[in-house]
């Protein structure tokens, strides 16, 4: 009778191991067949080994060998051997040993798979859906899901290390009318009532603050009904933080050396602190986004004092009218083809912009159909502020300051992918803070909360809520990386008088806000500390640490952006049985 060894995973052998009976489990990567020996490449979680099938050590139990395919489960045992010289692979971490086997059992076949499970596979992103269970076998995603691991651990050990307690919130909640569609729940018991599925656990870890808990964290799985993008998911996951007693001040260097942890001990780059901060509106003003990409220059020059008099009408009737004319420079761009520069036209038009205005500064001198409406003196007046110089171009938008913000903020970042200013690599975190508390809907002719209903005003705007609710800042705040939003937070409202205020704002009846919030209010009244706390999208900050492009390459089944899953069919129908007892009736639209 074979005694087996015990298991050893395949990416850790090296040299030490030389001499030793190994017992490796794992699938056959890939097999050949060299003038009567069989290599085979075994993958298994820890990585790759070369593992040597010799028909004189094999005797007849080589014939399994032989038999083996790509994706076979097998068992081996055998005996570790340092390469040959000059065969050695430096391409893998056991490069430098193989394993020659004296037993093999195959403890599972496999059918063909329907791609090549390699890294880097040039496949349709449909099909890798519909075959996750595979494609999550391949060494690149293996190795995401064990940085996202490392993440989540090193989370939970900086906040339980700071005297966090980590608590579970209902994934059964009462659905609220604002921000995105709730995911609803029909209840049998309850007919024709429903829960809704967390957005987020906003209001029961502000209760947990009503509670004494002081400090909470949870990993939430949180669900938004909403139209997807390719960073977006109707199901994602988010570290969740609150705590009692705090500001502004308490909560922002707690979350930077979270990232500086998070980035040092997963990808071993460090990450300088304190961030820069900035507020909402220098934000707006420098780079036309409130989540700025700060990696490379170009930012926003207003120039509406300046061009609203001179003789081209379409900047002087913009700011006439209380608009804004912003530009930006585009260093050493001067040879740029009129063709390209139109394409960017029709680019800033999907941000609304109704046009893009040019001035070249070429060897030869001015180029640019508007440069006859400035006189010379407006002209190199122009070039002063703007810190142009031969060889670049400006580009101007002239609009609503919204519109101007939006189309000048996504043409720097298309003119920083083309002309690739952003350095490989390179980490520019930053908080935008004093984020505007509501906003106007015209669809809706209502205000609505920018980040949501709960966010606390700052204490010297309290006074202009009613009188000049638009121009109130909020105690938000929100941590950007690269142009991306990681997490965002804010300060809690947590007197009663003033959350009613909001509620009526946002054009709540006071019977509605009762019947929505009232157990939130009433908690109020039992003495509510102040509290705070901030959330972050894991999904997206794994996206970031891995370099991935597609939110879907760091969650281990995730939806297509119709939000269905390839794999397992959902949504999908059920038994009429289920539905009578749900007491619902289905009215479908004709097709």
């Amino acid at each position: 009778m074979t005694v087996f060894s015990e298991r050893v995973e395949n990416g850790t052998l090296g040299l030490e191991k030389v001499g030793e009976v190994v017992r490796l489990l794992g699938w056959v990567q890939r097999r050949r067949d060299h003038g009567g020996l069989i290599f085979v490449d075994l993958r298994d979680r820890s990585g790759i080994v070369q593992v040597v099938f010799d028909p004189e050590k094999m005797g007849d139990r080589f014939s399994v060998a032989e038999s083996l395919r790509s994706e076979f489960v097998v068992s081996i045992q055998g005996q570790v051997i340092a390469r040959p010289e000059g065969m050695i692979n430096p391409n893998l971490t056991t490069g430098t040993i193989e394993v020659v086997a004296s037993t093999l059992e195959v403890l599972n076949g496999a059918k063909t798979p329907p791609y090549y499970l390699v890294d880097q596979v040039d496949v349709d992103e449909t099909l890798r859906l519909k075959y996750r269970y595979l494609d999550l076998r391949r060494p690149e995603m293996q190795a995401v899901f064990k940085t996202r691991h490392q993440v989540m651990q090193i989370m939970r050990n900086y906040f339980t290390n700071l005297g966090f307690n980590e608590i579970e919130t209902p994934m059964l909640n009462k659905s609220t009318p604002e921000g995105a569609r709730d995911y609803l729940v029909p209840s049998r018991i309850h007919p024709g009532e429903f829960y809704a599925l967390p957005q987020s656990p906003q209001l029961y870890k502000q209760l947990l603050m009503v509670a004494g808990m002081e400090k909470y964290f949870q990993i939430a799985r949180c669900f938004r009904d909403e139209d997807l993008r390719a960073d977006r998911q109707p199901e994602f996951t988010q570290l969740d933080v609150e705590m009692s007693f705090v500001e502004v001040e308490d909560i922002l260097p707690m979350m930077e050396r979270l990232m500086v942890k998070i980035f040092s001990e997963t990808v071993g780059k460090t990450v300088p602190t304190p961030f820069p901060r900035l507020t909402y509106k220098e934000a707006m003003d420098r780079f036309g986004s409130d989540k700025p990409d700060t990696r490379f220059g170009m930012e926003l020059i207003d120039v509406g004092e300046l061009v609203g008099k001179t003789g081209f009408k379409v900047f002087a009737n913009v700011v006439a009218n209380g608009g804004s004319v912003k530009c930006i420079c585009a260093k050493g761009c001067a040879g740029m083809p009129r063709r390209e520069i139109d394409d960017l036209a029709k680019f800033v038009s999907t941000y609304r912009a109704k046009g893009l205005a040019w001035i070249v500064l070429a060897e030869e001198g001015i180029k640019s159909p508007i440069a006859k409406f400035f006189t010379e003196e407006e002209m190199a007046s122009l070039i002063q502020l703007t810190r142009a110089e031969t060889g670049d171009i400006l580009f101007f938008v002239a609009d609503t300051y919204a519109i101007v913000s939006d189309a000048l903020g996504h043409l720097r970042l298309e003119l920083a992918k083309r002309l690739g200013l952003i350095e490989e690599g390179s980490l520019q975190f930053l908080w935008v803070t004093e984020f505007p508390l509501l906003e106007y809907d015209e669809e809706q002719k209502r205000h609505i909360a920018i980040h949501h209903q709960f966010t606390a005003p700052m204490d010297e705007d309290l006074p202009l809520l009613e009188s000049d609710p638009l121009s109130v800042r909020a105690k938000a705040y929100d941590m950007v990386l690269n142009g991306t939003e990681l997490g965002g937070g804010s300060i809690r409202i947590h007197r009663r008088e003033v959350q009613e205020r909001i509620f009526k704002l946002l054009g709540f009846s006071e019977e509605e806000a009762v019947a929505q919030f009232g157990f939130l209010m009433e908690a109020f009244e039992y003495g509510t500390p102040p509290h705070g706390g901030i959330a972050f999208g894991l999904d997206r900050m794994i996206m970031l640490l891995t370099g991935k492009d597609n939110i879907r390459d760091v969650i281990a089944f995730p939806k297509t952006q119709s939000a269905s899953d390839l794999m397992s069919h959902a949504p999908s129908t059920v038994a009429e049985k289920q539905i009578k007892e749900l007491h619902i009736n289905i009215d479908l639209p004709v097709k």
